[in-house]
């Protein structure tokens, strides 16, 4: 068939240019990965085919046999990665390979360093996948067919990864796709037979797809040369081996081929379960969050396969959102290989993998932290905050999750939270009923805020929460067990048996000694505050703000109003020391409009003491300097010449 050639040239997404100039720079001292990544695009082009042939055999086109052949020519120094499977249409070559269409591209580049050794890290997490094959070649040819289509909807895409690259049909015979690589000059050892079977044994020995190579063999007696196909990998999925067959070599291959890292792993999770519902698990926790965590449209990082065979991947069914950090395979031998994301919303069998896999992942994290705190360390620095969701959103397994949580304390200066709640209840004083903790902006806030002053003085351990996710933990763990969790900014502080009687005789003489005081501030605080009241929380503070029992805690309220909830800011407490001297002077302060001034000044310094905002900054500059003035002339007078 005689078919018009549409040939175009278009330059590459802006994204794309900084993120080749990168990989040349940054991956170079790693530059055998990008046989490795090859060989996994071309095995998930098999793995896509084979699935949608379970509904569509018409797409084998009468070849059902697949493979991933690699091949050199050391005249014309190529590479050539070659598959079978599902291929491409002109349009999605475009949309793959022209430009980036991937969520959190800028935050990704956002978050490079300029260090060399972590941007390596983040640009395996992006998946760089056929970009890598810049790092060792000048000029990249790709041409590929999408199976189903005709051989006149052949496309033929070339560059040499300087700003732009050329689209062409043409007709191609095979469905599936080739990658031929021009090497540059210097990489010599590419060309080299051994050298990249070596490179296949190392990262890709357990595709499942054939990988094979030309053997060349000679028959001296006959003078014959022939050529023949060798596969050089096992083919041989690496989790339906039995653990003590795997080596952990093997095993970090396997998990750089699914996560694209250049680290080994964390932490791995191989389980295989039989029964009525038979299946097996193989999940990794990484060493580092990737930088797109955050991102609530992320691809999640397990693939789900029915009996050896690919179904799909970023699954949201298999683990919950907490989890969503782990990567690694899930392999049933009960599902229908048809099974579509509609049939897995209700699936019983899903359902019980769900929860065997969360309970085999948490019973891990508990070993780990029980056996290896350092390695839990790490792991709570890079998906702490993500893992505390399950608070929220997994009730059956709360308090399994509530162990494992980690926090800051006031009698820890660890910058990684490092305290347990078990940690929590083993340092409890005599006649403490409560688990103490304090909401906050920032650590630095939490450390330093005035409600944790008497907590101090009498050595009581109290939490701080410190990041927007603590939060709504607060709002769902409110006991562990048998000990209410308990906000210090919230409600009368009754500290029980911990408050002796002379401390209680100070507070209820102060009470009546300062009656008036409370009365006056009331007044002149008037609509700002719910209540003044003496505190029995202060020991050098001369004010703090306090929520009501009930009431939603100030930190939350700011949260909430950031993040543009429609929020009526609730009233708060006004509490006072009556032991510090600002507020000694104030009992006796006669001048009204000095004692108005000086109320609306403890107010605001409390206010901002807890990271709160003024509703006006400027009359609260103006007080202060109004007060600073009245000081300061006196003391001029004395010390200026006449």
């Amino acid at each position: 068939m005689t078919i018009e050639s549409h040939k175009e040239t278009l330059g590459f997404q802006t994204e794309i240019k900084q993120l080749l100039d990168l990989m040349i720079h940054s991956l170079y001292s790693n530059k055998e990965i990008f046989l490795r990544e090859l060989i996994s695009n071309a095995s998930d082009a098999n793995d896509k085919l084979r699935f949608l042939a379970i509904s569509d055999d018409a797409l084998y086109e009468n070849q059902a046999d697949l493979k991933v052949w690699i091949e050199v020519n050391k005249e014309a120094r190529t590479i050539s990665v070659r598959d079978n499977g599902i291929g491409m249409s002109r349009e999605e070559v475009i949309d793959n390979i022209g430009t980036i269409a991937k969520s959190g591209t800028q935050q990704f580049f956002k978050s490079l360093t300029g260090d060399q050794t972590k941007d390596t890290q983040l640009i395996g997490q992006f998946g760089v996948g056929f970009y890598s094959s810049f790092i060792v070649a000048d000029k990249v040819t790709l041409s590929t067919r999408r199976a189903g289509l005709g051989p006149e909807h052949g496309v033929k895409w070339e560059s040499g990864g300087e700003g732009d690259y050329s689209v062409e049909t043409f007709e191609r015979l095979e469905r599936g796709t080739e990658v031929i690589l021009h090497l540059r000059p210097e990489e010599d050892e590419f060309v080299q037979d051994y050298r990249l079977r070596s490179i296949v044994k190392k990262y890709s020995d357990h595709i499942t797809w054939p990988i094979v190579m030309p053997k060349i063999t000679t028959d001296q007696e006959k003078n014959e040369t022939t050529i023949e196909e060798e596969v050089v990998n096992s083919t041989k999925a690496l989790w339906t081996r039995s653990k003590g067959e795997i080596t952990e070599a093997e095993i970090t291959e396997f998990y750089q081929h699914i996560a694209h890292d250049f680290e080994p792993p964390l932490l791995h999770i191989h389980n295989k379960v039989e029964g009525s519902n038979e299946y097996t698990t193989l999940f990794f926790i990484p060493a580092r969050a990737p930088f797109d965590l955050w991102d609530r449209t992320n691809q999640r990082g397990v693939k789900l396969y029915v009996k050896r065979i690919f179904i799909m991947d970023d699954s949201e069914k298999l683990l919950p959102p907490y989890l969503r950090f782990i990567r690694g395979i899930v392999d049933s031998n009960d599902l229908p290989l048809n099974i579509s994301r509609e049939i897995l919303q209700h699936n019983k069998q899903i359902e019980t993998i769900r929860s065997g896999s969360v309970k085999k992942i948490l019973s891990a994290l508990e070993g780990l932290a029980k056996t290896e705190p350092e390695k839990y360390a790490t792991f709570w620095r890079e998906f702490g905050r993500v893992f505390k969701e399950g608070i929220i959103n997994d009730f059956s397994n709360r308090e399994r999750i509530a162990k494992l949580l980690r926090f800051s304390s006031s009698h820890d200066d660890n910058e990684i939270p490092a305290v347990s709640l078990e940690d929590y209840l083993s340092r409890m004083k005599e006649g403490q009923d409560k688990i103490y903790y304090i909401s906050a902006d920032n650590l630095a806030a939490a450390k330093h805020s005035p409600h944790l002053e008497i907590f101090r003085k009498k050595g009581i351990e109290v939490l701080l929460y410190h990041e927007q996710i603590d939060e709504w933990v607060a709002s769902h763990l409110t006991e562990f067990q048998g000990k209410t969790l308990q906000s210090v900014t919230k409600g009368q502080l009754d500290l029980g048996e911990m408050t002796d009687e002379q401390e209680k005789q100070a507070v209820e003489q102060a009470t009546t000694e300062f009656k008036s005081l409370v009365e006056r501030l009331q007044k002149v605080l008037g609509d700002k505050v719910k209540a003044v009241r003496i505190s029995h929380r202060l020991t050098s503070s001369p004010a703090c703000l306090v929520s009501d029992e009930h009431g939603m805690d100030a930190n939350l309220e700011r949260l909430l109003k950031a993040a543009g909830q429609p929020i009526t800011g609730s009233k708060r407490i006004f509490e006072i020391n009556p032991q510090h001297s600002l507020v000694e002077s104030l009992q006796a302060e006669t001048d009204e409009q000095r004692f108005a001034d000086w109320a609306f000044i403890l107010y605001d310094q409390a206010l901002l003491s807890e990271g709160g905002q003024l509703d006006d900054p400027s009359n609260f500059v103006n007080r202060l300097n109004q007060m600073f003035m009245q000081l300061i002339k006196p003391v001029s007078r004395l010390i200026l010449p006449n």
